[in-house]
């Protein structure tokens, strides 16, 4: 299994990959010419088995929202590329900054990406006293790096990442996070070879969302394998589904969380705009030992240490932190 420092991987400006299209990633790098004045940039969802295409726009469609969309203003197409495992689309577009699509799904906008990254790093960092070691599961733009790279007391950090196409071609801007010393990048499957009992805390930004696959996830090796990871009373972090998705339960996320982490279980929610529904939702869970109240944060961040951030959080703050569990009345019917 390959392990580098996060150091020796080069960063490349998506604008520069673009210019320089003639040099394949992972062989099979396709370049896309914008066109002006319309290029018809079309998704990889349909809609009633129907594709759609808007000249000039990027139309964002998920399986899990029929009779939806999201449209995106496209200025420049900056890289398109293909690897073994996934798509890669990156542009410019008018109201959002750079937009990142893998698979067809909106990953991130500049935007609101911070909203988010915070998020889901800070809600179990913030919660626990005195984080130490921290795995990070996908999240290869480098987002939750730069989050993790705020807390001074973390001295070890490994992500885990399976493409390094999406290494190699993340925004500058957000892959600040690794810069940060701290940092060890794993190329595979690291998780399944993870020292057992070894993280404080372990972030998990490698699949869609924890909610209508929510039972199989529970049921499977996913979640066991991220336990055994993490030390007594340590915790794991995790995107959830919208509350506004007709199928998710909180109650059922929750109890399906609990067939494996014998802690604590919560769930939180923060609103991001370019997500269809507007918001996302987290799981957060403990394993076994020391009590974790995620709902208070014991371990607030440093308003004066950054990390290798280029300023202070945008979002997230003690009083987010806590105003992020409260949830309206009907997410708590069954």
């Amino acid at each position: 299994m390959a392990t580098k420092n996060a150091e020796s991987f080069s960063r490349l400006h998506v604008k520069e990959i673009a210019l320089e299209s003639e040099q394949a990633v992972n062989g099979e790098l396709i370049k896309l010419q914008y066109s002006p004045p319309s290029p018809t940039i079309e998704n990889h969802g349909v809609s009633n088995g129907v594709a759609l295409k808007v000249p000039g726009w990027y139309v964002d469609i998920e399986d899990d929202w029929p009779g939806e969309a999201h449209l995106y203003k496209v200025e420049k197409v900056l890289f398109r590329g293909k690897s073994k495992y996934q798509d890669l689309f990156v542009f410019q577009s008018s109201g959002h900054g750079k937009v990142v699509v893998l698979n067809g799904d909106v990953q991130l906008t500049e935007k609101d990406e911070f909203a988010y990254q915070e998020m889901l790093t800070h809600l179990p960092l913030c919660s626990i006293p005195n984080p130490k070691k921290v795995l990070l599961i996908g999240g290869g733009d480098g987002g939750i790096l730069r989050e993790i790279s705020r807390h001074a007391s973390v001295e070890h950090i490994d992500i885990c990442e399976i493409d390094t196409m999406v290494i190699d071609t993340v925004l500058p801007e957000i892959a600040v996070g690794y810069q940060d010393p701290r940092v060890n990048l794993h190329i595979g499957m690291f998780l399944k070879s993870a020292p057992q009992g070894d993280y404080d805390t372990v972030i998990l930004d490698a699949f869609q969302c924890m909610g209508s696959e929510a039972e199989q996830l529970a049921g499977g090796s996913l979640l066991e394998l991220v336990a055994r990871a993490l030390q007594p009373g340590g915790v794991m972090a995790s995107q959830a589904q919208c509350l506004w998705h007709k199928e998710f339960s909180v109650a059922d996320a929750i109890a399906s969380c609990r067939r494996t982490f014998k802690g604590s279980v919560s769930y939180a929610w923060s609103p991001v705009p370019a997500y269809i529904g507007g918001m996302v939702g987290f799981m957060l869970c403990s394993t076994e030992g020391p009590a974790v109240d995620f709902k208070h944060p014991i371990n607030p961040l440093n308003p004066k240490h950054y990390g290798v951030a280029r300023g202070p959080p945008k979002f997230y703050n003690s009083e987010v932190h806590t105003a992020a569990f409260c949830l309206p009345s009907f997410a708590y019917e069954v």
